[in-house]
């Protein structure tokens, strides 16, 4: 290709100051090449320039192809993103061991977060008890109209239904803040696993020092 052949004229100008140096290679069909310049047979492989003596002076890496450069500068930004990430994680570690230094650290911190969930649940609790004792003494007033429901005054009907939707809500609130603490639980339930090995791994060092 003609990109090929500029390169190997730029390559033969830059080393036209230097006569003795000697390039060598193995070509695509397995013979060993000399010649006083880059040899163009071998633009896609290593060429070894040596000097006079015979001895290696630098090594021309095989000259890439627009795809092959593109390629390369792919396989370049990959490897600097999986760097990036591969240090982000470390901080991430570090953070994660600053802030639970020990179990208690984590236990503690669980506890907290499960505390902000039950006081949702207590308040709820208690709104339902207070809820099912109104209701108790509805039905007991209702008892009146055993016979004939429908004789019911109207304003005890609705205060039932009322109850039975308040009931209803502080059911679902209970059961929400339930869910979510078993979130919380397996949450934290992860993360102590992934501690515990960070905590095993910051004691390896000491312990190595230590022997």
């Amino acid at each position: 290709p003609a990109s090929r052949l500029l390169a190997v004229a730029a390559l033969a100008c830059a080393a036209g100051g230097a006569h003795a140096d000697v390039y060598t290679c193995v070509d695509a069909q397995g013979r060993r090449l000399t010649a006083d310049r880059p040899i163009l047979s071998c633009l896609d492989r290593e060429q070894r320039v040596l000097d006079n003596t015979g001895a290696t002076k630098r090594i021309l890496q095989p000259q890439m192809t627009t795809i092959e450069r593109e390629q390369h500068q792919a396989r370049e930004r990959q490897a600097e993103l999986d760097r990036q990430r591969a240090r982000d994680s470390i901080r991430r570690d570090q953070a994660l061991l600053n802030r639970y230094p020990d179990k208690a650290a984590h236990d503690e911190a669980r506890a907290a977060a499960l505390a902000q969930s039950q006081v949702v649940v207590d308040a709820a609790s208690t709104k339902l008890q207070e809820l099912l004792t109104e209701r108790k003494a509805l039905n007991q007033e209702m008892e009146f109209y055993q016979k004939d429901p429908s004789r019911a005054p109207a304003q005890l009907r609705r205060q039932i239904e009322d109850n039975a939707e308040s009931t209803g809500i502080q059911r679902q609130a209970i059961a929400r803040q339930q869910a979510e603490r078993d979130k919380i639980n397996e949450r934290f339930d992860k993360e102590l696993a992934y501690l515990r090995q960070l905590w095993e791994a910051t004691k390896q060092p000491t312990s190595a020092r230590g022997g």
